[in-house]
């Protein structure tokens, strides 16, 4: 059957695919120049001339088709505006060698084997869920959102899961929930884990570990993605990669290729079973994410996934604190960078503003986001300055690390994700964690990665821990980093 297709007219209303339109893309990459210095004004006026549109605000996708001339453009500008010099390359390298170059030493530390590793990876998973789905249903909400819903339900600062028990239809018809979340994520309705990208990929990341060892390449981890993931599954660099790799784009240019997300949040939410099957080593855990990253991120968004796995690395290693943890993290990315400037201005931010009052993680807050609210919601650098801040002012304690993580807006599921992740590593055990936030969970997780939906955190933690890199010989010296 031949099937033909009138090109020149604009598809009818009803589907828009998000995150992969050119008139959307083009909005998202001239903030991005904006971000790393390139000279983009000249194209940015041709655009605004033509009639384009800013990025969309929020939402993956602009409301209606784009006239074929002006997606035309759209493309034609993408690629003129990758060709500009970018002058934060010198301090932002993508290059692995390169980033190490400016990394600070960094020492192996003891290992926990056995027993032990397992308790706190199982640990690790259940904060990760929790403190994901503790974040669900105020994603892509304005800070204000956040505020006025925990508030209107007695849940400020939030210490339980959010509820629209008792909720102001006012301030409800203000601020909806997030639609995909509202029916499994709120206290009253939750029943195991529900899906979503932030354990998506940690689950992939097991099965990378499983099917290529610590040994992978990048190629191995488009490989998994085009055989286990589905597409409508991705968002932002990650849907932008796998679109590149069906254009037969292949790795690292799939990072690059018109997509001006490579900087925001992706990488990080993938980096996790790299530092929890590398306790101790920091900078073995922040090679692997390096390795997994450079699929659909650059610069940024790579020290995102590195800064990420080498704290969790630390933490798993059963000695350090969280302020050890987030120190190991800073190391392994160069110290130049945005994000690392970012992380270290939330740690700065946490300690100056006092903790013993109910109310005191919202100062730090504010402040960040008067430095970095230009930035999109799902942007690293903010995401890792909050991230940094939340762990901060809450000395690493579990409840207060996912609270203070998803009451700062942005990126909510994906802070409060990590932040449990790293604080239930901390914790050491599920036995550590309250019950209030692990019981809902009912040990399972759905998923749509084939074969592992309903899959039980307890399994995930055993697999994960048969994963991890042994501790070395008494009589055997350990290998070097990969």
């Amino acid at each position: 059957m031949t099937v033909t297709a009138d090109l020149a007219r604009p598809p009818a209303a009803g589907l828009r695919v998000t995150w992969v339109q050119p008139e959307d893309l083009i909005g998202h990459e001239l903030r991005q120049a904006a971000e790393d210095g390139r000279d983009a004004a000249g194209i940015a006026r041709r655009w605004r001339a033509a009639g384009g549109s800013p990025a969309p605000g929020r939402a993956g996708a602009s409301p209606g088709p784009a006239d074929p001339a002006l997606r035309a453009l759209a493309g034609t500008l993408l690629d003129e505006l990758a060709l500009l010099p970018c002058p934060s390359e010198d301090d932002e390298p993508t290059d692995l060698t390169a980033i190490r170059a400016a990394w600070a030493p960094v020492s192996r530390r003891s290992r926990p084997a056995g027993r032990a590793l397992a308790d706190r990876l199982a640990a690790a998973w259940l904060g990760r869920a929790a403190g994901c789905l503790l974040g669900k249903p105020v994603e892509k909400l304005p800070l204000g959102g956040v505020r006025a819903l925990a508030r209107a339900t007695g849940n400020w600062p939030p210490a339980a899961y959010f509820t629209e028990v008792g909720l102001d239809p006012a301030v409800a018809a203000r601020y909806p929930w997030n639609r995909r979340s509202r029916a499994t994520s709120l206290a009253e309705n939750i029943d195991g884990m529900p899906e979503d990208d932030d354990l998506n990929y940690p689950l992939l990341g097991v099965l990378l570990l499983e099917r290529h060892g610590h040994g992978f390449t990048t190629a191995d981890v488009a490989r998994l993605w085009l055989d286990t993931l589905p597409a409508g599954r991705t968002f932002t660099a990650e849907r932008l990669a796998y679109r590149n790799l069906l254009d037969g784009i292949e790795p690292p240019h799939t990072a690059r290729y018109r997509n001006p997300f490579r900087e925001w949040i992706g990488a990080r939410i993938r980096a996790d079973v790299f530092g929890w099957t590398h306790p101790g080593d920091p900078a073995a855990a922040a090679a692997l994410a390096w390795r997994d990253a450079t699929l659909s991120h650059t610069a940024n968004g790579v020290y995102d996934a590195m800064f990420t796995a080498a704290a969790l690395a630390e933490a798993a290693g059963g000695t350090a604190d969280v302020h050890g943890a987030l120190a190991a993290g800073l190391a392994v990315i160069p110290p130049r960078s945005r994000l690392a400037r970012a992380v270290r201005r939330g740690i700065a931010a946490a300690r100056e503003e006092p903790t013993g009052t109910p109310d005191g993680f919202a100062g730090v807050v504010d402040r960040l986001h008067r430095a970095y609210g230009h930035h999109h919601w799902v942007h690293s650098v903010p995401n890792a300055a909050l991230l940094a801040a939340a762990l901060t002012h809450a000395d690493g304690d579990f409840t207060g690390s996912i609270c203070r993580a998803v009451s700062g807006g942005w990126d909510t599921d994906s802070n409060g994700a990590t932040a449990g992740s790293l604080a239930g590593l901390l914790a050491g055990s599920p036995r550590a964690l309250p019950a209030r936030w692990t019981a809902p969970l009912r040990g399972r997780l759905a998923t749509s990665i084939g074969g592992l939906d309903g899959i039980g955190f307890d399994a995930l933690a055993a697999r994960t821990a048969a994963l991890a890199v042994p501790p070395p010989s008494p009589d055997r010296p350990e290998a070097s980093a990969p």
